[in-house]
């Protein structure tokens, strides 16, 4: 199984970091978003569920 590994794309420490930091800031943006939802929901309140069918 070693080998296999070894014969795939190795990345250099700077590509590792880079997709750490992409990782990191792809987190960020959905927990931003996550907690911008929470946000408006919270402020419309119960009129989130009152609408016409």
């Amino acid at each position: 199984m070693d080998d296999k590994r070894e014969q795939g794309i190795v990345l250099t420490e700077a590509q590792l970091r880079s997709r750490r930091h992409r990782s990191i800031a792809i987190a960020l943006a959905l927990g931003v978003l996550v907690l911008l939802f929470f946000a408006v929901t919270l402020v419309k309140g119960p009129a989130v569920l009152v609408r016409p069918i």
